[in-house]
């Protein structure tokens, strides 16, 4: 076959699988639906007066994070890069030590590392879950790294490898099982990345649960939004009270006094984000129902599409589908920007998976073990338009 009438029929195949998805007219990536109390909370705000850091609704976000996500104590902050940021510190990660983390993954991931004075080191990723590979990374650690006084020491470099970061990939749960394992054998201090993937769960249990800390997005972008917001989780009260007292500028608590005991941050979440996020959870299951029909959808308009498979949740695992993924065979991953381009000429709005972080010029220099399936995914892997309002007119019955 002329592989012009090839790539266009598989083009015109795709858009055609989405439109029966989607609907008519433009549709964007992924938009925040606003249809529970989000006014009435908002409003009560702006008549209490209470729009920045004081008001009821932060510590109601936090409770109502911590009762679905099973933490037993949750920190809101104004971002998910601030929280990770936060969460590495308290890690004991240092100035000049080395983080593991996934070239595949937004680069908020690396940012956090270096607002630590830390490097990142990129690591690969498996085609089943997206996330880092445990398997090859504990291959890896074995040949290029020491234990030494109880730390991880990159041989290479001579730097402690301090911690390791998973991140849940558009919302899929990565193998924490053998993460886990990695990051006991080699001393290292594991603090989950799950920015995405809030509604996700691995064995019925939430991530950003499973290590020493995890942490949450609230991107307008997200699941559920505050506007911008980010979330600190973790099980130790110690840590969770640093974490809160940190992220307060480190104010000791006084009727007036204003005394900093430690070089702290602004970044308390307003009230006025707090109270949106809080109608927000109010609607999260619903909204995660709604991902994984769209997920279905997609499935079924896809299996008649040859070349290409909708990425499905991890045996074991309940993905929250953030962002709907299609993923490109090998054999057809010259087309990747043939298909963003028809798409979006479209009005479909179709993004390929992020740069691979060692390939942005900031990061050039990082150390990196071989990243084979990480570079191979960056070629293959397309979002779809993922709004959790998606395709309702044509599910309801007529």
């Amino acid at each position: 076959m002329n592989p012009a009438i090839a790539q266009s029929t598989l083009t015109e195949q795709i858009c055609a699988a989405i439109r029966s998805v989607v609907g008519s007219g433009p549709v964007p990536l992924h938009e925040p639906r606003f249809a529970g109390n989000e006014w009435v909370y908002l409003k009560e705000c702006l008549d209490s007066s209470y729009v920045s850091s004081v008001g009821k609704f932060v510590d109601r976000f936090e409770a109502d994070l911590a009762a679905f996500t099973g933490a037993k104590h949750v920190v809101a902050v104004v971002n998910g890069t601030a929280a990770l940021q936060v969460a590495l510190g308290l890690a004991g990660v240092q100035r000049q030590d080395e983080v593991l983390i996934p070239a595949l993954t937004f680069v908020a991931t690396a940012n956090a590392v270096v607002y630590c004075g830390a490097i990142p080191h990129f690591v690969d990723s498996e085609e089943r879950t997206l996330g880092l590979d445990p398997h090859v990374l504990r291959d890896y650690l074995r040949s290029s790294t020491d234990i030494r006084g109880g730390q991880c020491i990159n041989r290479q470099s001579g730097r402690v490898i301090r911690a390791l970061v998973p991140m849940h990939t558009f919302g899929h749960p990565v193998d924490i099982e053998g993460v886990l394992g990695v990051a006991r054998d080699f001393h290292l201090n594991l603090v989950e990345d799950a920015a995405e993937s809030l509604g996700s769960t691995i064995q019925g249990r939430h991530t950003g649960t499973f290590g020493l800390m995890g942490t949450l997005s609230f991107n307008g972008n997200k699941t559920i939004t505050t506007g911008g917001g980010g979330a600190l989780l973790t099980g130790n009260s110690e840590l969770a009270r640093h974490a809160k007292h940190l992220t307060t500028t480190a104010k000791v608590p006084h009727r007036w006094e204003y005394v900093h005991d430690e070089i702290g941050y602004n970044y308390r979440l307003p009230n006025i984000n707090a109270a949106l996020g809080c109608a927000q959870l109010e609607q999260l299951s619903g909204l995660l129902e709604a991902k994984r029909r769209i997920f279905g959808s997609y499935q079924t308009a896809f299996a008649r599409v040859p070349h290409v498979h909708m990425v499905e949740e991890p045996y074991g695992c309940r993905s929250n589908y953030w962002l709907q993924t299609l993923l490109l065979d090998e054999s057809v991953e010259g087309q990747r920007d043939a298909v963003l381009t028809a798409t979006n000429d479209q009005g479909l709005m179709t993004r390929p998976a992020w740069t691979l972080l060692h390939r942005l010029t900031a990061y050039r220099t990082c150390p990196k073990m071989a990243l084979p399936v990480a570079e191979s995914l960056e070629r293959r892997l397309i979002n779809l338009p993922s709004s959790a309002h998606l395709g309702a007119e044509q599910s309801r019955p007529s």
